[in-house]
């Protein structure tokens, strides 16, 4: 007898607790479920707002002094790096940072989340486009769970859900 397949049909017979051997697909499918059952929508939702939020407000935060005044570096950045047509650089520059520091806020109450995750995929587009098309990958990975937002919504722990807004 191969050793190989005895030890085999031992883990198997040890995973189901029977001496009936299960086939792979039969231990994944329940690995699945039991894995679909703890990452809930929920936890995902919750982790896509997070992590959104914290790449955006800290974006934000770079761009001002104290509260929410704009520094002289964050302009000039806009008029030479972030460089956008049709919007001149102090207007794009106020626009971004306090969209980075709203849009977040959002997302972390979950409140109004499809509409915030939407903007912040709007503003993933345009950085995509027009100032760093080669970042692409970093892009991508934000739109995904930007999208995943848009589409499914902030999930239980969120003031949309609270207010019935979900």
């Amino acid at each position: 007898m191969n050793p190989d397949l005895s030890s085999n049909a031992a883990l198997r017979n040890a995973a189901h607790g029977t001496g009936t051997p299960a086939t792979l697909g039969t231990r994944w499918n329940a690995l699945a479920l039991r894995l679909e059952s703890l990452v809930t929508h929920d936890l995902l939702a919750l982790g896509a707002r997070l992590a959104i939020a914290a790449i955006f407000f800290l974006s934000g935060r770079t761009k001002v002094e104290g509260l929410l005044t704009l520094t002289p570096g964050a302009i000039e950045l806009f008029r030479s790096e972030y460089r956008l047509p049709l919007v001149p650089p102090e207007i794009a520059a106020h626009a971004a940072a306090y969209a980075e520091h709203l849009f977040p806020l959002l997302l972390v109450l979950g409140l109004g989340t499809r509409f915030a995750a939407a903007a912040l995929f709007g503003m993933t587009l345009v950085i995509e486009v027009f100032v760093y098309p080669d970042a692409w990958p970093t892009h991508l990975s934000w739109a995904a769970l930007q999208l995943y937002l848009v589409g499914r919504g902030a999930g239980r722990w969120s003031l949309d859900r609270r207010l019935g807004l979900a």
